[in-house]
């Protein structure tokens, strides 16, 4: 589901802001002036995947679901890089079992899974997967502020 809440259901507060549920865990990289931006997001969640136990994964089930989060970090952040100036920060944070991912870019556009969507036609099927792999996903965008944010929620497996 597409969604313009800066964040998800039953969330108390925008992501970073004080008061975050404890365990709440963050890891946040700036991308602004890097090369190779796709596999520097992938490998840097990787690593945060590992940090908090979700790598190496024991069963198939933890193993498809850290593979998800990595696939919606690639997707994430090559939409930005493919149609906004580039992504300016990716961050990652785990609390409660969910996985959030958010790329903040100064693109102007509103990211939207293309519809109808073709599987056969190449190109336009990044927001789709977000969509259909995410518990949820949406658009922040600061009053004032240029550009915007992207996020979107991972589940862990049961």
């Amino acid at each position: 589901m597409s969604t313009t809440r800066p964040y998800s259901p039953g969330s108390p507060e925008p992501s970073g802001a004080s008061g975050a549920p404890t365990g709440r865990q963050v890891r946040t990289l700036s991308l602004v002036g890097q090369s190779g931006v796709v596999p520097l997001a992938r490998d840097f969640a990787r690593q945060a995947l590992y940090e908090w136990g979700w790598l190496p994964a024991a069963t198939a089930d933890q193993r498809a679901a850290a593979e998800d989060v990595l696939l919606v970090v690639s997707e994430l952040v090559t939409n930005a890089c493919l149609h906004a100036e580039g992504p300016d920060a990716m961050e990652i944070s785990c609390d409660n079992k969910v996985i959030r991912v958010e790329v903040s870019d100064r693109g102007t556009g509103q990211p939207a899974p293309r519809t109808p969507h073709r599987a056969g036609r190449p190109g336009g099927h990044g927001m789709f997967i977000v969509q259909r792999l995410c518990l949820d996903w949406g658009v922040v965008r600061t009053p004032g502020v240029a550009g915007k944010t992207v996020w979107a929620e991972l589940g862990a497996p049961a």
